[in-house]
């Protein structure tokens, strides 16, 4: 059965005011706020109609009515207004994007600080699979006479560190020509295809003390390539939560920071979203800890390809149109705001 004009009307004062105030909306509460053009007695029979049609729910303790799950569905899918950011907000965005602009994994953290903080909800973040990302150099630097410092950087701005403590000293000019060798011999190769090469022996024919060398240091660059091979879960504002009336009954609460522990869950529920804004509400989603829980997420894309994922998640009452409007602009510029220089080698560095 279509909704009336008159009841859309209704329906939608109802969603804007209680996602508002968080609290049940009555039939005087819309005479008076609304200019809707009719009568009290009016309003409540629409609103026992719209009850009854499964658009809102009735609270024991309370004479007022709230939406239900279908009610911000329908809220989301046709009658939500579109929220445009201020002017200041998206160049305070764009700068904070760009703090860490030559560090994928920093800029990502970033956006989910960011988007937990105008939104004031739960954020996360999941970088990019890395199965065809490419190596784009390699460097070993010095830190005493038996640490060095593995850095490997690939082509989309992915940067790990890692301390290797060597079984005996090394020359720090050996340790630069390796560094050089490793990237002119990987540079532009998928990952995955790194970790199916006898990278010592590759090595063995330039200079035997290079190969000894290589072999203090393979078994902790292989495990560091696997681990870049893995996307990463970032999370922001887990106390959030606390600020909302939803959440007052502690048990409730308990339940919700116990959901978002589950980090690896979390990251793959992430995963399997679809491309895209994509919004699910109270028992749309699959898990039952998030039936609560209305769960946003969007996709951005890294040098045009590797796709990530930014999410919220929070009650059901919530501002849909502004966090919304917040992701679409943080995803469209997640990518202009990350570049890679494309002169970068290992010989600029350190």
């Amino acid at each position: 059965m279509e909704l009336s004009e008159r009841k859309l009307k209704i329906l939608q004062a109802i969603i804007d005011d209680f996602i508002f105030s968080a609290e049940p909306v009555g039939s005087r509460t819309l005479s008076k706020k609304y200019q809707l053009g009719i009568s009290p007695a009016t309003i409540r029979n629409e609103m026992a109609d719209l009850e009854e049609m499964g658009y809102l729910t009735h609270p024991h303790t309370s004479a007022g009515r709230v939406p239900s799950d279908r009610a911000y569905r329908l809220y989301v899918d046709h009658l939500m207004s579109r929220y445009n950011l201020p002017g200041e907000q998206q160049a305070s965005i764009r700068a904070k994007l760009t703090d860490h602009f030559n560090e994928l994994n920093k800029t990502i953290e970033k956006a989910a600080g960011i988007l937990s903080e105008i939104t004031h909800l739960t954020s996360f973040a999941l970088t990019p699979k890395s199965e065809t990302n490419k190596l784009k150099y390699i460097n070993l630097l010095p830190v005493d006479k038996r640490s060095i410092v593995l850095m490997i950087v690939t082509e989309t701005g992915k940067v790990t560190n890692t301390v290797l403590k060597l079984k005996q000293p090394y020359e720090e000019e050996k340790l630069q020509l390796l560094s050089k060798l490793m990237t002119y011999n990987y540079k532009g190769k998928e990952l995955t295809d790194i970790l199916t090469v006898d990278i010592i022996k590759n090595v063995e024919g330039e200079i035997e003390a290079l190969s000894r060398l290589m072999e203090n240091i393979m078994p902790e660059f292989l495990r560091t390539l696997e681990n870049m091979l893995n996307t990463e879960l970032y999370m922001e504002g887990l106390t959030n939560i606390f600020s909302f009336p939803e959440y007052n009954d502690i048990d409730k609460a308990k339940m919700f920071l116990g959901m978002l522990n589950k980090k690896e869950h979390i990251a793959r529920v992430l995963d399997e979203r679809a491309d895209g804004i994509m919004i699910t509400i109270g028992a749309e989603n699959p898990d039952d800890e998030m039936k609560d829980c209305s769960l946003i997420t969007a996709t951005y894309r890294v040098n045009g390809k590797l796709i990530g994922k930014l999410g919220v998640i929070g009650p059901t009452r919530m501002e849909y149109d502004k966090v919304t409007s917040v992701m679409e602009f943080m995803t469209d510029n997640l990518s202009k705001a990350f570049k890679i220089p494309e002169d970068t080698d290992s010989s600029k560095e350190g």
